[in-house]
């Protein structure tokens, strides 16, 4: 980046650092809240979430989305798999594989609680054009990815 920037643009970057910290707290605190309300840790939270994007996951794939040591991922399957929120599950296509999938008879009225907030989202959404939503998805797309391997970095 060029040493001659303008002031604004030195105040736009600056306003965006403070809004994505504010941005990230908030997310932090918002699931933490969840979390305890439905008697998990944030990262058993956000794993479950995972999973429910993405399916039945192995272990070291979970790892690998959520930028988690193996030893971390083990530990927390067996949290889990305690609470019964998830079951491990032979690969039917290779009996050696073993597949981590949600119970979905114990998550029920989980989504009950999300709703409230990402109904609000979806009103947010609406303010914008779909130009600006493009522009909204790569940013957030691209700063997920940087923070996806930050974490990486702090969990090598």
């Amino acid at each position: 980046m060029s040493r001659d920037i303008s002031e604004r643009r030195k105040n736009l970057l600056e306003a965006l650092s403070m809004a994505g910290r504010d941005n990230s707290n908030a997310a932090v605190m918002y699931h933490t809240a969840m979390g305890e309300r439905l008697g998990l840790g944030m990262t058993e939270e956000k794993t479950l979430d995972l999973l429910q994007r993405m399916g039945p996951l192995t272990a070291g794939e979970i790892g690998q989305h959520a930028g988690l040591a193996p030893a971390t991922v083990s530990g927390l399957i067996d949290r889990l798999e305690a609470k019964w929120l998830v079951r491990r599950v032979r690969d039917t296509r290779d009996r050696r594989r073993v597949i981590v999938e949600i119970n979905y008879e114990r998550l029920a009225g989980f989504s009950e609680l999300f709703e409230p907030f990402v109904a609000a989202l979806g009103e947010l959404y609406e303010r914008y054009t779909d130009d600006e939503l493009e522009v909204i998805l790569d940013y957030v797309t691209r700063a997920t990815a940087l923070q996806r391997a930050a974490t990486r970095d702090l969990t090598a």
